[in-house]
């Protein structure tokens, strides 16, 4: 048994040990020292890198991908300080404005930023997202070798802009298995413009945020969604905790269920370590 750790139920740590080097690709770090952007109105938590360090010891983790959550607007400074206190074992992916100029890439990079996130679904501080932001930003990041964009959507969201997510001249990585309905499954009509996405080789999907759409107490209405993605492309798919959950009520997700739920997901070892391991090792240049 484990201390608890801030932001996540229980004590019981994953039921099989994670491999060496197994990589968080998908959470946030919110410290009181960075302050909140104006157009966002919730109270941040209080998640700095000391909890979640205690996160990590608790489910074996030893690499992990901080984002860059809307509430700080297209301001890094949060997540800059944590790649600093995490170290080489920590990638990021960043938020800016579409007038971005290449020197504050070059930046970003230097620190150790490896994307960039285009949000259509909650609050953003430039006001609502457009497809010709994500276009003007995906070419901007082709000239940052090993970059990609992530993009948070709507499953109406994905439909709509299929040709343009497509057309992206990067890699693309789709959050929180798309948003799709756990009660569609593969059956939905965002799955199959995921399957497309996928098969035309430049798109990965993050297995993360599995209660953002189940209404099953284990999250088990997701197995035939996430099991078919592990199906169609295990070597494009990355996994997150999204610790510290701030979609969902306080005290009511567990870390390491949502492990063993990934292990369900992947129904094997092998496919384990390449979701955990290989898989982020590529994505995200470690």
């Amino acid at each position: 048994m484990t201390a608890a750790v801030p932001h996540s139920v229980g004590l019981n740590r994953p039921a099989r040990a994670l491999p060496p080097l197994a990589c968080d690709s998908h959470m946030h770090i919110f410290d009181t020292r960075f302050a909140a952007s104006p157009h966002w109105k919730r109270q941040p938590p209080d998640a700095p890198v000391a909890a979640y360090r205690q996160l990590q010891q608790r489910l074996g983790t030893q690499r992990t991908v901080v984002v860059t959550p809307s509430t700080y607007g297209t301001d890094n400074a949060c997540t800059l300080d944590a790649l600093d206190q995490l170290g080489d074992g920590a990638r990021g992916v960043a938020v800016v404005a579409q007038d971005v100029g290449d020197a504050e890439l070059d930046r970003l990079a230097a620190r150790r930023v490896r994307g960039l996130r285009v949000n259509f679904v909650t609050p953003q501080s430039w006001g609502e997202t457009t497809p010709q932001m994500l276009t003007t930003l995906a070419r901007k990041v082709a000239r940052q070798p090993g970059w990609h964009i992530q993009v948070f959507m709507h499953p109406e969201q994905l439909v709509a802009l299929e040709t343009v997510l497509a057309a992206l001249p990067v890699p693309l990585v789709v959050d929180h298995l798309g948003r799709i309905a756990p009660a569609e499954g593969p059956a939905a009509e965002a799955y199959g413009v995921l399957r497309r996405l996928l098969d035309g080789g430049n798109t990965w999907v993050k297995l993360s945020g599995a209660y953002m759409r189940s209404t099953a107490p284990t999250y088990a209405d997701t197995l035939p969604l996430a099991q078919a993605l592990v199906r169609a492309v295990p070597e494009r798919l990355v996994w997150g905790s999204d610790w510290p959950h701030t979609t969902e009520a306080p005290g009511t997700v567990n870390d390491a269920d949502l492990v063993d739920l990934l292990r369900a997901w992947a129904g094997s070892d092998a496919v384990m370590e390449r979701i955990l391991v290989d898989n982020p090792t590529r994505l995200y240049g470690f």
